[in-house]
């Protein structure tokens, strides 16, 4: 059966969904887009990734063509008519066609599109044994250039730091602010354990939101563990005695390695694997 992808208000076969090469998402990588998970045939968290991308809508002027709720239900429409219950969904709203310049009064009016598939990100060993990443030399985007909790679909910032991983044998490389300090990975967000307190990087390191990251606090902080989001460097990553990373994709997983020092025992460590549990708990069930 080949994929059905949602454009606009018709569902096309995959090889028939196409939009304008006059397309300002494809020009200047003007729109947004949030990506999800479902499991059992319902998004997770599908009311605070769409308050997501409605926020990143409205701080590029991009008015998104339809209410949320109609958005809600062409999402779910999208996963049913694939017959797919555990998947991955990428929701893309363009600036749409225009003229070569920039100006995007000139483009006739938004793109909505809606990719349902599957999706395995990392292997299973990478959660039992932990990923190993590095640093990259690319920094995050500055929040007064462009504000990083916009989920834009300019991703070469992230792209380059990741590409700079892949080329150093890691699937996954850290970056940092503009102050030198700890932001997120390329696609994740990053939380540290050291002496049984979770530390993740605040907003105002210049990270992305996460919808994941969120989860994870509210698990952790359900679980009585002791939660604090406050500026973290990279001496703080390696005297870390544990690490993990959180995302849409990649849920939650571990990493044991970074710049070829081990964290804690170069072990998953105990907080990680409750939260790991937990997490496949609240999705699963």
């Amino acid at each position: 059966m080949s994929l059905k992808v949602y454009i606009n208000g018709q569902l096309l076969d995959k090889e028939n969904a196409k939009i304008s090469v006059y397309d300002h998402g494809l020009l200047y990588g003007d729109g947004v887009f949030e990506g999800m998970r479902s499991y059992g045939g319902k998004v997770f968290r599908l009311k605070q990734h769409l308050d997501r991308l409605w926020n990143s809508a409205k701080t590029i002027w991009l008015e998104i063509p339809m209410s949320r709720d109609d958005m809600a239900k062409a999402v779910n429409d999208t996963l049913a008519a694939n017959q797919i219950k555990d998947g991955y969904i990428r929701l893309v709203v363009t600036r749409g066609a225009g003229t070569l310049g920039l100006d995007p009064n000139r483009c006739s009016h938004p793109q909505v599109i809606i990719i349902t598939d599957k999706i395995e990100l990392y292997p299973e060993d990478f959660y039992r044994n932990g990923l190993e990443i590095i640093t990259a030399s690319t920094m995050r985007n500055h929040p007064a250039a462009l504000n990083p909790r916009i989920k834009s679909l300019n991703y070469l910032n992230n792209i380059l730091a990741k590409i700079e991983g892949l080329k150093a044998g890691c699937i996954e490389a850290l970056m940092l602010n503009q102050k030198g300090e700890v932001a997120e990975a390329t696609g994740d967000n990053i939380f540290l354990v050291r002496g049984g307190v979770l530390q993740t990087p605040p907003l105002d390191a210049g990270i992305l939101e996460g919808i994941t990251r969120d989860a994870v606090i509210e698990l952790a902080r359900g679980a009585g563990i002791e939660v604090r989001e406050m500026p973290l460097t990279r001496h703080d990553v390696y005297i870390a005695d544990e690490c993990f990373l959180t995302g849409s994709a990649a849920e939650v997983i571990p990493v044991v390695k970074i710049d070829n020092r081990a964290i804690g025992d170069g072990k998953p460590g105990p907080i990680t694997r409750d939260l790991i549990a937990r997490f496949r708990k609240l999705t699963r069930e």
